[in-house]
């Protein structure tokens, strides 16, 4: 859900209703208040100077994204009387404290917070599953996060692959870096994608993800913070369409004929007699052909049909059997 409540309880619900109908697995929350993420500064450290947030100060974007925490009940409470698991990035220790009163069932560590790991080790302490997003950090950085889930007691870890860009072009992603860090962190590992369309969160799944974070919002032109790049409800109902779809094609390692050929060996090729022969007669290249339906001998043995004798008579346009020529 990220800043695209846009300051309204009813806008936060609505995302959650309707990311239940779109068929998401979970909706996150993000739990901070501006003094608890940065300093009330306009320092040239804190001032944002290009890009989607341009022109504001760090404490001015996020008094006007963060979600007020008086809220949290009421969303916590909502999401699990329709159904669907919610649960929260917290930015701080407070947060946690706050998310734990609510008996959130995981927590998200943002990429931002990666290198946090007195954070991250204060979420694992929960013994809560944990998601950690890696934008913007190295190998060693996330090897290191990991050490601290780890160190904190979470037995339940998962990783996600970013690009700390809003939004971030496709070709940044690099999505050959997932199985790698599959092999790499031998974690489930997932990504979270800020493209601006499913084109690269569906190829990320034939590529070893197995969970996906995306931008939700009810109007990618609301004006909020992080609307222009988030997905509207239609679009996230197609993600959560084609990454299920992606995920059961991917399926397993078989050669075998599936059920859904099952009367299909009409269209294969085949040997069919194209002649009217009798028993005893010589079969030669103008009374077979290879042909559909695959009801006779496949095709790869003609050579061994050809110039063998009948052991019985055929009528045209019959299959070339075992039984019906030496073999």
């Amino acid at each position: 859900m990220s800043a695209n409540h846009n300051g309204r309880i009813e806008t936060a619900l609505s995302l959650i209703d309707r990311a239940k109908e779109a068929g998401a697995d979970a909706v996150k929350l993000q739990t901070y208040r501006p003094d608890t993420i940065t300093l009330d500064s306009d320092g040239e450290d804190f001032r944002i100077e290009s890009g989607l947030w341009g022109g504001k100060t760090l404490y001015q974007l996020y008094s006007e994204a963060y979600m007020p925490w008086e809220w949290h009940t009421a969303l916590f409470e909502h999401a699990r009387k329709i159904g669907i698991t919610i649960f929260s990035s917290p930015f701080d220790t407070t947060a946690i404290d706050l998310l734990e009163d609510l008996n959130a069932p995981a927590y998200k560590i943002a990429s931002f917070e990666a290198v946090d790991l007195p954070l991250i080790r204060y979420a694992a302490a929960t013994g809560k599953p944990m998601i950690i997003s890696t934008g913007m950090a190295d190998d060693e950085e996330i090897a290191e996060a990991i050490e601290a889930a780890r160190e904190g007691g979470c037995k339940d870890l998962a990783i996600l692959h970013c690009v700390s860009g809003y939004p971030a072009p496709p070709s940044d992603y690099n999505l050959r870096t997932i199985p790698d860090m599959i092999e790499r962190f031998g974690l489930a590992t997932g990504l979270s994608d800020h493209t601006l369309d499913n084109t690269t969160a569906i190829a990320s799944v034939a590529l070893g993800s197995s969970l996906i974070e995306k931008h939700f919002t009810l109007d990618r032109s609301g004006g909020g913070p992080d609307d222009s790049f988030s997905l509207e409800p239609q679009e996230l109902a197609a993600l959560c369409r084609d990454t299920s779809t992606a995920w059961e094609a991917l399926g397993k390692i078989d050669y075998g004929r599936k059920s859904s050929e099952t009367g299909n060996i009409r269209f294969r090729r085949s040997l069919y007699f194209v002649k009217a022969l009798k028993a005893g007669d010589v079969v030669t290249a103008d009374a077979v052909r290879s042909v559909r339906p695959g009801f006779g001998l496949a095709p790869k043995y003609l050579d061994r049909v050809l110039g063998k004798k009948l052991h019985r008579d055929v009528e045209i346009n019959t299959p070339v059997t075992k039984d019906s020529v030496e073999f």
